[in-house]
């Protein structure tokens, strides 16, 4: 048995999943002809009161996309140390916007209202970038799945509206937030002008991410999606995964949370281990103690079937998923216990 916790990313397609990508209604995106993409976008819209959705092949390429909308070359988006933007995305906001990242020292991926306002480049002393862009990450990757103070988030949607700041949400795992926190979409649409979400991650699908926002920036978002090589034809295969996700595999996200801390839990117990991060959703980011190897850990857990995924510094990470089941689950909580 191999039991795969590198990323929630390595899921595969369920049954039902696939009978409805097999059934799938599909025609030509390129002429907004997909019924089950214009379905798809359609319900993310209406779900978080957003003006419109566009289906993306990647979270990244969705990402890169809304830098554009809301920038333009020379100008500065704010994010986070360990903002996906910046780490992981193969430097595409100065590839493919020209803009810079202006990185504030948060908590866990997470940073505040008045860091915010001291990041601002003052917009008449040219020397410096002009500042366009908020950007935050919910839940943070690099921070464990740390989910934002909503309060917070209103004071930076504050801060946007006062600045003259575009306000954009990475929503990659959005989805763990709001089961989590007992949120509800719309209350995000009401603040972000544009928000990214993934369907490849907890939601299990294959492929695919949406861009959602109001008509007066996505009105140009299918002309740099075709800029950064998006034009797709029949891809209402990966919408009606989608959709199928949306129906099925929200709620039990809840059993993914719930296996992670007990992952902690018992990570804890391990005198191997100098501390675990506080975990909020379905990602475990725990640290060796310094005199432990964390290629040899790794080769342990390895030999015994399971993989996970160093972040350096002594640092690993273990992210709990669609295709982790309770037999897997209690495999490794032995593991551990006797590891």
């Amino acid at each position: 048995m191999i039991i795969d916790l590198r990323s929630d990313t390595v899921t595969k397609p369920t049954k039902g999943m696939l009978d409805a990508m097999l059934t799938a209604e599909v025609g030509d995106d390129v002429y907004k002809e997909d019924p089950s993409i214009n379905a798809l976008e359609q319900r993310l819209a209406d779900m978080f009161g957003m003006d419109e959705a566009l289906f993306f092949p990647t979270g990244s390429m969705a990402n890169q996309a809304a830098l554009k909308l809301h920038t333009n070359p020379g100008e500065q988006v704010i994010c986070d140390k360990y903002a996906h933007i910046y780490n992981y995305e193969g430097g595409g906001a100065s590839f493919n916007s020209g803009i810079s990242c202006k990185l504030v020292d948060g908590h866990r991926g997470m940073f505040t209202a008045e860091q915010t306002k001291a990041s601002i480049n003052p917009p008449d002393f040219y020397h410096s970038p002009l500042t366009s862009l908020i950007a935050v990450e919910n839940t943070t990757n690099k921070g464990g799945g740390a989910c934002w103070d909503f309060e917070e988030l209103k004071k930076l949607r504050q801060v946007a509206s006062n600045n003259d700041l575009g306000y954009h949400l990475d929503g990659a795992r959005l989805w763990n937030a709001l089961i989590a926190t007992g949120q509800k979409p719309k209350q995000y649409g009401e603040l972000f002008d544009t928000i990214s979400v993934c369907l490849s991650k907890g939601l299990g699908c294959p492929m695919g991410s949406v861009l959602i926002g109001n008509s007066n920036l996505m009105k140009n978002a299918i002309r740099v999606r075709k800029i950064l090589g998006g034009g797709m034809r029949q891809v209402g295969f990966a919408a009606a995964a989608g959709l199928y996700a949306l129906n099925h595999h929200l709620d039990r996200l809840a059993e993914d949370h719930k296996k992670a801390k007990e992952i902690g839990e018992m990570l804890l117990k391990n005198d191997a281990i100098e501390k675990v991060e506080p975990i909020e959703t379905n990602i475990v980011i725990f640290e060796l103690k310094s005199h432990i190897d964390d290629n040899q850990f790794q080769n342990n857990l390895s030999e015994k079937g399971i993989k996970i995924i160093g972040m350096g510094s002594n640092k690993l990470r273990m992210v709990t998923h669609l295709d982790y089941t309770d037999i897997m689950h209690s495999k490794l909580i032995d593991i551990l216990k006797n590891l």
